[in-house]
């Protein structure tokens, strides 16, 4: 594998994980956040039933609050370790890390169906964000892990 560390980041690369992807997941942690009483809404956009029409539990509050914190904590993380430096190994770890994230919250719709992965002309607003918007990170993750826009591999930058 080429030693890619002192190779610039991508402008791609750059605009979606320090700017695009950290305030979608900011605004999605404000949504399951209690604190802005969108936490009712959140759910019905989740998996709207007849019991969600009673409004959201404790126990429910506190699950989605918990979500929230990690939420923002991937927002920061992404948008202020990977600000910190330009280095390509630590954007690799950090983004080798987020990509296993996305494999998990896919997975965590699986109980609707396996249909929901690939129906999207069923998505509401929420399945846009917890899966199109997944599939679109989990993309750039790959893309960046497997050296997609550094230029040839075997190639040195004038120095």
């Amino acid at each position: 594998m080429a030693r890619v560390s002192n190779k610039p980041i991508p402008l791609i690369y750059r605009i979606f994980f320090l700017y695009i992807e950290p305030v979608a997941t900011a605004l999605g942690a404000i949504y399951a956040l209690d604190l802005f009483g969108l936490q009712h809404d959140y759910m019905l956009l989740t998996y709207p039933t007849s019991t969600a029409l009673l409004g959201v539990s404790t126990r429910e509050s506190i699950v989605l609050n918990q979500l929230a914190n990690m939420y923002f904590v991937f927002a920061l993380n992404e948008a202020l370790v990977l600000r910190a430096t330009n280095d390509v190994r630590v954007w690799r770890v950090l983004l080798l890390g987020l990509l296993l994230a996305d494999f998990g919250h896919l997975y965590s719709v699986h109980p609707i169906g396996t249909n929901i992965y690939y129906e999207f002309w069923n998505w509401s607003s929420m399945y846009w964000g917890n899966l199109g918007f997944v599939y679109v990170g989990a993309s750039m993750r790959t893309a960046f892990l497997l050296g997609a826009g550094f230029g040839p591999a075997g190639k040195k930058g004038k120095t």
